[in-house]
């Protein structure tokens, strides 16, 4: 419960000025959704988030997915190749393969889509300061399978300003990143129209600790300073904005969560047609995936995260979600076991089928609670847009580390409400049980980075050395200079040059980022 809640609201506490929030679904400025009935003739995109181990291991989980009615694959890549390392770097020792999928090369990549129908199924990674590296080795492993470039669908999050404030994974300092951001967003553009060249993503700022209101405020602030770089670029609003797209987290208040959403839609709309000028209505319509929060799940009588994470799914739903993830059960404990995957999905599955919620759109539009809560936290991202302005915009407030003491200022209160009792976690706080359920565990083969290594090492001893080498000078000279970076590293991806290799070239041109530490 929100601490601003009312016993119970009547038409009273809606802003008279705000005359939109009953307007019908798929009319702007798409405060009930952006398509007109809803899940009625479309469901959302069932993407199961998953990466483990080797591409083996995560290709056979991928097929399982697919198999028990999975429309959309997720990737989740390990720590190194996230952070620009391939497997057998020193500082990969240990983590290669422990949190996602290990990816160094093109071969990788081949083998982690084997016999799977890249045109046929949505894909979406995540991964941020190596994106360009990491979406060229799909569309080179698409190309040699046969895909047709034009009927690639998917999302690369490709947003780098979120690792600054809350996730941790960058390499470069902020001015070069947002310049590989751009770059990719331009290539993808013209190249990939089937593809979401960003997924600019509150998700992770809220697992961090950030409240709904700050991680919607500050997710579209990051937005607007993607759109100005790409301006800045020479890009037309309209000819990159139709393929924006966002990643929330469908957190545990359920109304609270719905409100975001529709309050997200609105701004955004607003900001594209009247700030930006698109004339587009596609560029108007902020359209997101959704993925249940993380930081809800518990340690303590994990079933009871199949209720979380139903509610959470709920919540998505019910705010007009494109695509959803529903979490495992056991992820407080380890990665997924296939049983939990299952469940996670068949979460999903019942409440597209059975629940009823799909038959009409935007069921709680209308709602005099739903209707004030959007107009309330729209009212507090409003005032932290303003709270940005005054530091001198979104690229300013990251870098002087304000969004992230706002974020850590949140968390800690929340802790505090927990500690106290005041906020209640079911068996952790309160209801307690001796007796805890035992759960089988996804286990780690710890066979598999010995493999991986083996593997890049025999790789660089047969590839055409002469064409790496060209390869990586091109690139080399292309950062240098400002043409866009995406056909020079295709260039090295198709020499195959590594993930940390390509990194590393451009290390030797920004240099790395050094976080600035306030207390």
């Amino acid at each position: 419960m929100r601490e601003e809640s009312k016993p119970f609201y009547t038409a009273a506490d809606l802003n008279p000025d705000r005359v939109d929030g009953q307007s019908s679904p798929g009319a702007y400025p798409f405060t009930r959704g952006i398509q007109a009935d809803g899940y009625r003739s479309r469901l959302w995109t069932m993407r199961q988030y998953a990466g483990m181990g080797d591409a083996e291991e995560s290709n056979r989980r991928y097929k399982f997915l697919l198999a028990q009615g999975a429309r959309g694959l997720s990737v989740a890549f390990d720590l190194p190749t996230q952070t620009g390392y391939d497997s057998d770097a020193p500082l990969a020792l240990g983590e290669v393969g422990r949190v996602g999928v290990a990816i160094s090369s093109l071969e990788d990549m081949e083998r982690l889509f084997h016999g799977i129908p890249v045109e046929a199924v949505s894909t979406s990674m995540t991964i941020n300061s190596t994106a360009g590296t990491l979406l060229a080795m799909y569309v080179v492993a698409a190309r040699r399978a046969g895909a047709d470039m034009r009927k690639l669908s998917g999302t690369v999050q490709n947003d780098i300003l979120k690792e600054y404030i809350a996730r941790g994974t960058y390499i470069y300092p902020v001015a070069p990143a947002m310049r590989l951001t751009t770059d990719l967003i331009a290539w993808g553009t013209e190249h990939l129209p089937g593809w979401n060249p960003i997924s600019i993503s509150g998700y992770h700022m809220r697992e961090a600790g950030s409240t709904a209101a700050q991680e919607l405020a500050f997710t579209l602030a990051n937005g607007r300073a993607y759109v100005d770089a790409a301006l800045a670029a020479g890009l037309a609003i309209d000819s990159f904005a139709p393929r924006l797209s966002f990643f929330f987290n469908a957190h545990s208040n359920l109304f609270e969560e719905v409100a975001k959403f529709r309050a997200a839609r609105r701004i955004w709309a607003r900001w594209m047609r009247e700030d930006y000028r698109a004339e587009n209505p596609r560029s108007w319509m902020l359209r997101f995936h959704a993925q249940t929060a993380g930081s809800t799940l518990t340690a303590q009588q994990p079933e009871n995260n199949i209720v979380r994470t139903t509610l959470e799914a709920l919540a998505a739903i019910l705010g007009g979600t494109q695509s959803l993830h529903t979490n495992g059960y056991d992820e407080a404990l380890s990665l997924p076991t296939e049983q939990a995957a299952r469940i996670a999905l068949r979460t999903q599955q019942i409440i597209a089928h059975e629940s009823g919620v799909a038959e009409v759109a935007d069921p709680l539009g209308g709602s005099f609670y739903v209707e004030a809560l959007t107009d309330q936290i729209e009212a507090e991202a409003e005032e932290l847009f303003g709270r940005i302005q005054t530091l001198g915009g979104t690229l300013r407030a990251v870098e002087s580390g304000w969004v992230q003491q706002q974020i850590q200022h949140s968390a800690y209160a929340h802790q505090r409400r927990v500690d106290s009792g005041e906020t209640i976690l079911v068996g952790v706080n309160q209801f307690q049980s001796e007796a805890e359920l035992e759960i089988p565990l996804q286990k780690f083969n710890p066979e598999i980075e010995q493999r991986q290594v083996e593997r890049l090492r025999a790789l660089r001893q047969r590839r055409d050395q002469a064409a790496w080498t060209n390869s990586l000078r091109h690139l080399k000279d292309t950062a240098h200079a400002t043409a866009n970076v995406m056909p020079k590293i295709l260039e090295a991806v198709e020499a195959q040059a590594t993930v940390g290799e390509i990194a590393d070239t451009l290390r030797q041109v920004f240099g790395e980022y050094r976080e600035t530490i306030s207390v």
